[in-house]
């Protein structure tokens, strides 16, 4: 799988809302949510794998980010590190990091509308046309919205090319959610 850099104004919301819907589209239901990696199957020491108490530093695992990024919601963001040996399904990564994730009535499975409760349902999110309050009932509003992404252990960060339910990631890489309002910020940070 190769995974594209999407940066400048290619990254903007129509654009947002296409990966959104692209990612649904390429997702298969699944009991919990999966998070991007690259092809592969998970081998029965990743089953078993199990967050590390560092995230400074090198990560041999997963290091997995969550950053609220527009939304300053400082609970909401955590680095850490899950140890894995082989190909494994992002939601299990995001499990074994007590990364909770939640989907849209609509897609309940492919589609990130809170992580870790964040945004709040009764929290105002301003955009430049105003503000908006995320209901998670079908698509994530294209100006607000919970971006994942994922980088190589050697690479730039990129979107996710697959939905939460079939992305796998490896060893040395990282995998990120990024809440972006009006497009900014427009990737994670280095």
């Amino acid at each position: 799988m190769t995974l594209t850099k999407i940066r400048t104004a290619a990254a903007g919301p129509l654009a947002a809302a296409g990966l959104l819907l692209a990612l649904a589209g390429c997702s298969t239901p699944a009991a919990t949510q999966s998070s991007p990696a690259a092809s592969g199957s998970a081998s029965p020491a990743a089953a078993s794998a199990s967050a590390s108490s560092t995230a400074a530093g090198p990560c041999a695992g997963v290091k997995v980010i969550v950053d609220s990024g527009a939304l300053k919601q400082s609970a909401a963001n955590t680095s850490t590190c899950v140890s894995v040996d082989g190909p494994t399904v992002a939601s299990k990564v995001l499990e074994e990091a007590k990364i909770k994730t939640e989907g849209t009535t609509q897609y309940p499975n492919e589609i990130v509308c809170r992580v870790n409760g964040v945004p709040a349902a009764d929290l105002d999110i301003k955009h430049k046309d105003g503000t908006y309050r995320e209901e998670c009932k079908g698509m994530p509003a294209a100006f607000a919205y919970w971006g994942l992404w994922v980088k190589p252990a050697s690479g730039d960060w990129a979107y996710a090319q697959e939905g939460l339910a079939t992305l796998k990631v490896n060893p040395g890489e990282s995998l990120e959610l990024l809440f972006s309002v009006d497009g900014e910020p427009a990737a994670p940070a280095a």
